[in-house]
């Protein structure tokens, strides 16, 4: 059905935007972790709504229990299952779509593939989901922080402002501001551009880059499960999610492969490459350098203008926007964008160390 993810890092979510709870159960965790939940707590905080005024103003606080595979503060290589309760839900918000499809929602094909739909919020479709992956991209990102391995994603760009280059800037400064970009001319202008959106009642995308340094060499498998293929389906999978490149991505059409071929070198013992526009994977197996990629996020579906559309029987009808919704889903998206990339690369390291004899 789709709420899986991983092969030996594996995760499933569960749960609906206005129902009970959330949750998710991972799989395959190496025992004797140490499970630091102020941590968790931490991660999922950068996720939650009602952080600030250019995000939606549900109030979750986001507070998450675990039910399973975790004993004296260490995993125990069994099923580790959390579970988020929903707060503040405003389920009346939402009946005057029961019948109706929503612009660019997953309103239709949700009824037109199972011939039900929860109308909540969206349900399952709702991006309240993605609780449940930052929960469990936490843990991913406490297994490989004992490699080295560092993740930090930030908004670098919303509409037509962006920001320098990733390699130019101190990823240290992301959580410096509520829209999590690391330069600050580029914040406020970030943030004035959101703010005007949101009074003007309409909405507006974005891309969120992500850099993932100190990953070991030989991460990805041929031919179908090569490493930036497995990043970009995590990626896509996240709510609003319309493009995905890595490297030089589609720029990198504009180069001769004399310039855009990454030449090795020896630098004291250690294999490297001086440039860098594979980004960090070649033949689908990570090389060891920075793993880099941008993700564009459309503009939020859900406006507070009305919209022409039509009703599960197929008349003519109109919908306004109602709820709380987010003017921009940037600024929430990072600690999604990292606990999908970490995901990815926990399920992969495992795989790594059973991949050759030693």
């Amino acid at each position: 059905m789709g709420n899986s993810y991983g092969t030996l890092f594996r995760i499933t979510t569960f749960g609906e935007s206005h129902g009970p709870a959330i949750g998710v159960i991972l799989d395959g965790c190496p025992a004797g972790l140490q499970i630091d939940e102020a941590f968790i707590q931490t991660e999922l905080d950068r996720r939650k709504p009602g952080q600030s005024k250019i995000t939606t103003q549900r109030k979750e606080d986001d507070k998450f229990r675990i039910l399973s595979g975790i004993f004296e503060g260490k995993s125990t290589g069994t099923p580790i299952a959390i579970v988020i309760e929903n707060q503040d839900q405003r389920s009346k918000d939402y009946s005057h779509i029961a019948e109706t499809f929503r612009p660019s929602h997953a309103d239709y094909t949700y009824e037109a593939k199972y011939g039900v739909r929860d109308y909540r919020g969206g349900g399952r479709s709702s991006a309240r989901e993605t609780a449940a992956r930052v929960a469990a991209g936490a843990i991913a990102k406490l297994l490989l922080a004992n490699e080295g391995v560092q993740i930090n994603a930030f908004v670098s760009r919303v509409g037509e402002i962006e920001a320098p280059h990733y390699s130019t800037l101190d990823l240290s400064k992301i959580e410096d501001n509520i829209v999590r970009c690391p330069d600050a001319a580029t914040a406020e202008k970030m943030i004035a551009l959101i703010d005007n959106v949101r009074l003007e009642r309409d909405t507006i995308g974005g891309i969120v880059t992500c850099v993932v340094k100190n990953t070991p060499v030989g991460l990805g498998e041929p031919v179908f499960d090569k490493l930036h293929a497995e990043l970009g389906k995590a990626m896509l999978s996240i709510n609003a999610v319309k493009g995905f490149e890595y490297g030089s991505g589609f720029e990198g059409i504009k180069m001769r492969g004399s310039k855009h071929n990454d030449e090795f070198f020896n630098d004291g013992g250690k294999i490297r490459t001086r440039t860098n526009f594979s980004g960090g994977i070649q033949g689908g197996i990570s090389n060891g350098e920075d793993i880099y990629f941008n993700v564009a996020f459309k503009p939020v579906a859900t406006i507070m203008q009305d919209q022409s559309t039509v009703d599960k029987y197929g008349k003519e009808s109109s919908v306004a926007g109602k709820g709380r919704h987010d003017p921009c889903v940037v600024p929430r998206a990072v600690p999604i964008v990292e606990a999908m990339a970490a995901l990815v690369i926990a399920d992969f390291y495992l795989r790594y160390k059973v991949s050759r004899l030693p």
